[in-house]
């Protein structure tokens, strides 16, 4: 991984059932794609269905804020990024972007926080020390990249003085 690049999502083509009435595609398949790009990093951290199903454990999201820039159509195909902002013990900070693939465009983001949880008991626990090491390692070559305006959002009606 360059010190420089986010995690990369290889290209999603938007498929025809994610398509709304209004021709673009739902917001609700933004999450979908978004939500395939951290199971793929988390794979990496060694936190995928093997781990559940093995370790009794995985992650649960705690908040979420996305951001729409931009309509995506069916023609149309994705790459997401995942940058690791933050972590501790427990938790994941993470703030991913979605473009077009073709031309470039900045479509949405998506900021998250996420804990370790123990299945059996619902509570969160440590991560275990080898994935803390590679969400630590990520983590440090992320750090170098610019914090993306979007992170730490507000939502709310802005008024005008």
């Amino acid at each position: 991984m360059d010190a420089a690049t986010p995690f990369i999502l290889p290209d999603q083509a938007i498929r025809p059932e994610w398509i709304d009435y209004n021709g673009h595609l739902n917001m609700s398949y933004y999450m979908v794609l978004f939500d395939q790009c951290v199971d793929a990093a988390f794979e990496e951290f060694g936190l995928g269905p093997h781990y559940a199903e093995e370790k009794k454990a995985s992650f649960y999201t705690l908040e979420v804020h996305v951001t729409y820039l931009q309509e995506l159509h069916l023609e149309d195909k994705v790459n997401v990024t995942l940058q690791v902002l933050d972590y501790d013990a427990k938790r994941t900070h993470y703030f991913e972007e979605m473009h077009h693939a073709d031309n470039g465009f900045l479509a949405a983001t998506m900021e998250c926080i996420c804990m370790h949880v123990d299945l059996t008991t619902k509570r969160s626990t440590p991560f275990p020390d080898d994935v803390l090491e590679r969400i630590a390692a990520m983590h440090e070559t992320h750090k170098t990249l610019p914090t993306p305006p979007q992170v730490g959002h507000v939502i709310g009606i802005k008024r005008k003085g």
